[in-house]
């Protein structure tokens, strides 16, 4: 049945015109239910692509000068190559037609057969005259799959305080955890939460989901006491001081029950660093700075620049002055010259924390890790941010990336992300996407996408409306998956997509046909298309990451007693009444608890090595994971210590202590770095892994 999503549809000429420029006029919550987009969200986004629809006749005009634009062109922007493969868009040329390749390697070809991969540049001269200009993505077919199947652990950086941290897990946190888990568990991975650059400002918003940059990371994770010239401050005194207040901060955490304070840290480590920077490089520190200087380019200084700026007009770019908003202008580049002691501080800040992401990665795979640390690729960026300043013309301006009304959300959702344009990526090569996914690969072996679903559409929505009233805006995947395929290939890592929640037909299959991994979560792994019971273990996918749970869902031992319903409860977040709510979720545990049992997977695991029946089916959760094909296993580190309260609870902000809770045992206690190590539960749940572990 067809549902009208606005009493205003799209004219024939506007739909016509948006299909043409990749906006969809409708969109489908479930097969048997289609929705129109309305007039007004189909008219914004084409707005926000530089297409004037504002009456009945620039909207002919616009159609029809696209459609003389696809008639007439020779080439898209951007072509892919797959290796070994055809392009569509080479093989329909006129017949006779020259081509230039220039290589990225610096070559000059005239065929396309066997190119090296790369990003290249592709001239056509058409026997008729006409000529094209165009990027030439030529990438390898697919990403290897990994040999070997490996476990992990999942956590989030910040809630893994060590006795070492300042009151929030950092790098030194990161790195010790990857020594341990590999050397001591056998473990394949870990994976943490996007350690993303975040804005400025107080208070910073916590969510490592909405940086100022994806491109650089956050100062805020340094262990300090890790920067070499901290060796050599002056003023020994002051550092004292510093460590003192530290100490306290950590304290209050572990000890006191305090929540963790980003930017309490965050105060006490830039007066530190500002010490650490009075200190003279040596000659071969100064020569691998200016070598990261020249490697990031006018990246980093923009970012560099954007952050000196808003220390002196705030962290907001749009109530800037006019001219400052303009990262290319001539009073942006005066500023940039009278801040350039600020630009140099934040430049350095990410050249010292790059080198302690690489060190992390380093220490991982020395301590026997095939893939180290899976960093996670955030769906965008805040829109009073560095990245969007400094790469506003990607940007579409008044939009925000989100997600239509479904089954679970009725009034959709607003993530507060500007969207990429899809036409300037294309029009650029992709250059802002692959210099992003670069900069990742620097120092992870193996990225996870949030909402991979976006290199194929994004559900755009325009500010001051509703998301109810947006649209998907589709990009060209096969350029997107071209690009990650070829970035991640040249650093020889993994990819994985989180392709949780409603996902078009045909995007997993795709997906795993070009090497990238999905990610399974037990209790949404259902027969959804039969029975709707819990998918036996064997027919879960292979080509996956497979977890109990996530950041933004229950821990297991939460989700086993029901109390992830009496939070959400208690939160006034709950749309039935409460034991409505309870049955459900007593039922949809008993019909997994049922599984393990028929599987025998909880026989004889009640009391083993002391453990409570909660333990011993939290470790039957996990044995099942290990009967699955699933070629990464992966467990919440919260879940090793019984912890009941999740990271983030989507669909709250000041109700609940988002992103700001520390890693806590059963009764609620902080567990620290140290702790965990040392933990007879944690080991207990480890040795179900065995399996998996090397030897």
């Amino acid at each position: 049945m067809t549902a009208q999503g606005s009493p205003e549809p799209p004219s024939e000429d506007l739909s016509r015109l948006a299909v043409l420029h990749g906006v969809a006029t409708s969109y489908s919550p479930s097969p048997d239910r289609t929705v129109a987009a309305s007039a007004t969200a189909v008219t914004l986004a084409l707005a926000a692509l530089g297409i004037d629809t504002g009456t009945p006749e620039t909207s002919r005009a616009a159609l029809a000068a696209r459609e003389r634009e696809l008639s007439e062109r020779l080439l898209p922007p951007t072509v892919v190559l797959w290796s070994g493969g055809t392009s569509p868009a080479l093989t329909a040329l006129p017949d006779g037609t020259r081509l230039r390749i220039e290589t990225e390697q610096g070559e000059t070809r005239t065929s396309a057969e066997q190119l090296p991969p790369g990003v290249h540049r592709l001239t056509a001269t058409a026997p008729d005259g006409r000529t094209a200009e165009t990027h030439l993505v030529v990438a390898p077919p697919r990403l290897p799959t990994p040999t070997a199947r490996s476990y992990g652990l999942l956590v989030q950086l910040y809630s893994l305080l060590s006795h070492r941290s300042w009151g929030m897990g950092d790098l030194g946190d990161l790195a010790e955890l990857g020594a341990w888990a590999g050397r001591a568990l056998g473990a394949g991975f870990v994976q943490v939460n996007p350690l993303h650059a975040a804005v400025p400002g107080t208070p910073t918003d916590p969510s490592p989901y909405r940086p100022s940059s994806r491109r650089f990371p956050d100062p805020v994770h340094l262990r300090v006491e890790d920067v070499p010239e901290y060796a050599y401050v002056e003023d020994r005194e002051r550092l004292r001081t510093l460590l003192g207040r530290a100490a306290e901060l950590r304290e209050s955490v572990l000890e006191k029950g305090a929540l963790i304070d980003r930017d309490g840290v965050w105060a006490l480590k830039r007066e530190a660093l500002e010490l650490i920077r009075e200190v003279e490089l040596g000659p071969g520190r100064r020569a691998a700075y200016v070598d990261f200087l020249a490697e990031q380019g006018e990246a980093l200084e923009d970012h560099a620049t954007w952050y000196a700026l808003a220390e002196v007009h705030g962290s907001d770019w749009s109530r800037w002055p006019a001219a400052l908003r303009e990262p290319r202008s001539a009073e942006t580049a005066r500023a940039r010259g009278e801040l350039r002691d600020r630009v140099d501080f934040h430049s350095r800040l990410a050249w010292l924390t790059d080198a302690q992401l690489t060190d992390a990665q380093l220490t991982a795979r020395e301590a026997g890790m095939p893939v180290g640390i899976v960093h996670d690729l955030a769906v965008g960026v805040h829109p009073e941010g560095a990245d969007a300043w400094a790469q506003q013309e990607y940007f579409a301006a008044g939009m925000s990336v989100g997600a239509p009304p479904d089954a679970f959300n009725a009034r959709g959702q607003d993530w507060g992300l500007p969207p990429w344009r899809p036409d300037r990526l294309a029009e650029s090569g992709y250059e802002p996407y692959r210099r992003l996914l670069r900069a990742l690969f620097r120092y992870a072996g193996a990225l996870r996408i949030d909402h991979v679903m976006g290199l194929f559409r994004l559900w755009w929505v325009p500010q001051g409306h509703p998301p109810t009233e947006g649209t998907y805006v589709r990009y060209d995947a096969e350029a997107m998956l071209a690009v990650l395929v070829l970035e991640a290939s040249r650093a020889g890592a993994v990819v994985i997509g989180e392709d949780l929640g409603t996902v078009e037909p045909g995007v997993r299959e795709t997906l795993r046909e070009r090497g990238v991994l999905g990610t399974s979560v037990l209790w949404f792994e259902r027969d959804w298309g039969g029975d709707g019971r819990p998918l036996p273990p064997e027919r879960w996918r292979a080509d996956c990451l497979a977890t109990a749970t996530t950041h933004d869902l229950p821990p297991t031992a939460a989700r086993l007693t029901g109390e992830h319903v009496e939070l959400r409860d208690r939160l006034g977040l709950l749309t039935r009444p409460l034991q409505e709510e309870r049955a459900e979720a007593a039922n949809d545990t008993g019909e997994w608890l049922g599984l393990l049992a028929r599987l025998g997977l909880l026989d004889g695991t009640s009391g083993a090595h002391g453990a409570s029946e909660e333990e011993a089916e939290i470790q039957a959760v996990h044995r099942f994971l290990l009967h699955t094909p699933s070629r990464m296993l992966g467990i919440w580190l919260p879940d090793t210590v019984g912890d009941r309260r999740p990271q983030n609870l989507p669909g709250t902000w000041n109700q609940y202590p988002n992103w700001r809770l520390p890693i806590a045992d059963a009764e609620g206690r902080p567990v620290t770095l140290e702790e965990l190590a040392g933990s007879p539960r944690l080991h207990a749940l480890i040795e179900v892994l065995r399996p998996v572990r090397p030897g």
